[in-house]
């Protein structure tokens, strides 16, 4: 990996990422009364396509998900490209980081999204502590992978 690593500064895209982010938050809790996590939203999904599992409330969590995969394809017909990715190449070293992400939101009992927006905002202490815990990680992880690896 380049030492000189640039992340490229975006601060419009950014800031409406971030008003949807928080839009899509709102609307899960006004319609359906529940938190806007990911790792959560996924279980639902599959607890209700797993045989054995629950269906309750599955089809917004269907929907949902199915909105995060469509956002590309919208984008690029909108745009006319896909967004630009700079996804790692190295598939070992991401399905162990995967796999560390499933097991420390299993852990910590949501993910980023349920505890960094939707428990922030809430003023969980839970939240708040689990959001200290995973961008200490994330700084850590920066500064070995960028500066001593």
């Amino acid at each position: 990996m380049d030492i000189e690593a640039v992340t490229e500064f975006t601060p419009l895209l950014s800031l409406v990422g971030g008003i949807l982010i928080g839009l899509s938050a709102v609307m899960v809790m006004a319609l359906f009364g529940r938190i806007a996590g990911i790792a959560g939203i996924t279980n639902g999904v599959l607890g209700g396509l797993v045989p054995g599992g629950g269906v309750g409330d599955w089809p917004w969590r269907f929907a949902f998900i199915a909105g995060l995969l469509a956002a590309p394809l919208g984008w690029a017909l909108v745009t006319g490209g896909f967004p630009a990715q700079t996804v790692p190449s190295d598939l070992p070293a991401m399905l162990l980081a995967g796999l560390l992400v499933g097991v420390g939101t299993g852990l910590g009992s949501g993910c980023t999204s349920g505890h960094g927006v939707c428990g922030l905002a809430r003023l969980s202490p839970r939240s708040f502590a689990a959001v200290l815990t995973f961008m200490a990680a994330a700084f850590v992880t920066v500064l070995v992978l960028r500066h001593v690896i």
